[in-house]
């Protein structure tokens, strides 16, 4: 039995005036629902008892039976309970040590968005109609959608500059394993390139927010002058957040091609375990290395290895990979980032980023070869990674 990847396609769309109010109206009661469920099972556990999904549905229905909340009648109630679900799935993580505690959402800083299940939409000739509205959404179909497939949940958004996107999940039966290749890579991520491959290849930084940092500077200078609440400072914030989504929108394309592309011509991918969070607290650097979007690009190679059956191996971010001569296996005391080139004592010159890319690549295919898996392992025999093995001093 063959089974399809579910994949969501997002396609922005234009609503008209009655749809962008109705929408709104969702976006503020699903909030509102979400941190009133929210502030409930905190109470409850404060008083050592446990509130499941089940407990805040009957919340939600007394709720909208009061005069308060009466306005909770005039939305669907498919996003209503959709976001009771999405805190139910926030909490088993929180137990399961997998994030952190659930957070309240906020008017201004949170995601305007809302799901909707089947029951709550319709999809004919490719018109999509939620409920609470009698025309259509007009989607900018850029892409088409998996032939004879039709959606089974639609969630809708907006982001902070005002646009308006609609996400379709659907199986793609074109998602399947491509043909298996015999070829690795290893790969180096850099600021000034930003990736540099075992095959001596390097792929530039393009620096996106480089490239718009004047707008972006003269754009905030304007929203700083503007006085706070009013609606001069609105339409000030609306085009700071239109300079960010330029920049991100085009990252994003960059990220999607470099990993697509590496995805189908290699079979295993060797990447470095970097941890980005600590790596930005150097403000020297934060800039940059927040532009490069290693995170990002991690996860999106990573997703698409899954779907198209490939492995990708991430090597101990404490691995000498620059300072490890990849010819004879010598490791220097030390390599400041200033030196780009060096000379090993084997007569070997490097450049450090193509000898960096070579290294990783051996090590995890060693890892291959050890059983580790995807992420660093901590649980070898002898208490170190499979791909944090350091090197022995080559004897003079």
């Amino acid at each position: 039995m063959t089974t399809h990847v579910k994949r969501a396609f997002k396609y922005r769309f234009y609503p008209t005036d009655a749809q962008a109010a109705e929408l709104s109206r969702t976006f503020g009661c699903v909030r509102k629902v979400y941190n009133m469920a929210l502030a409930a099972r905190t109470e409850a556990w404060a008083r050592q008892e446990r509130v499941n999904y089940n407990e805040t549905s009957a919340m939600l229905t007394a709720w909208k039976k009061t005069e308060v909340l009466a306005y909770l009648n005039e939305v669907s109630s498919v996003p209503l309970q959709q976001t009771l679900r999405h805190l139910q799935t926030a909490f088993t993580h929180f137990f399961g040590k997998r994030a952190k505690y659930p957070r309240f959402k906020s008017r201004k800083k949170s995601r305007k968005s809302a799901e909707y299940t089947t029951s709550a939409f319709r999809f004919r000739d490719g018109a999509l109609t939620l409920a609470k509205m009698t025309e259509p959404l007009a989607i900018v179909w850029s892409r088409p959608l998996p032939e004879g497939m039709a959606p089974s949940t639609v969630t809708v958004s907006q982001d902070a500059a005002g646009r308006w996107f609609v996400s379709l999940l659907c199986e793609d039966p074109g998602v399947r394993p491509l043909p298996t290749r015999g070829n690795a890579v290893g790969i180096d991520a850099g600021l000034e390139h930003l990736l540099t491959l075992s095959t001596g290849e390097k792929i530039a930084n393009p620096r996106h927010e480089r490239r718009d940092r004047a707008a972006l500077a003269r754009e905030q200078r304007r929203l700083a002058k503007k006085e706070k609440g009013s609606a001069n400072r609105a339409k000030a914030r609306l085009k700071v957040a239109k300079v960010h989504a330029r920049i991100a929108d085009r990252r994003r394309d960059t990220l999607h091609k470099i990993t697509t592309r590496l995805v189908r011509e290699n079979q295993t991918i060797v990447i470095e375990d970097l941890t980005v969070r600590n790596m930005v607290k150097n403000h020297k650097l934060a800039r940059a290395i927040s532009d490069a979007a290693w995170s990002e690009f991690r996860s999106m190679l990573e997703y698409k290895a899954v779907w198209y059956g490939r492995e990708v191996i991430a090597i101990d971010r404490w691995f000498p990979s620059s300072r490890l001569c990849s010819a004879c296996n010598t490791l220097r005391d030390r390599m400041p980032l200033h030196v780009r080139t060096w000379t090993c004592d084997c007569g070997v010159t490097h450049d450090r980023d193509v000898n960096a890319a070579n290294n990783l690549l051996a090590a995890g295919l060693a890892v291959t070869v050890c059983g580790a898996g995807v992420r660093p392992q901590r649980s070898t025999p002898d208490g170190q990674s499979a791909a944090k093995q350091k090197p022995s001093r080559r004897e003079p």
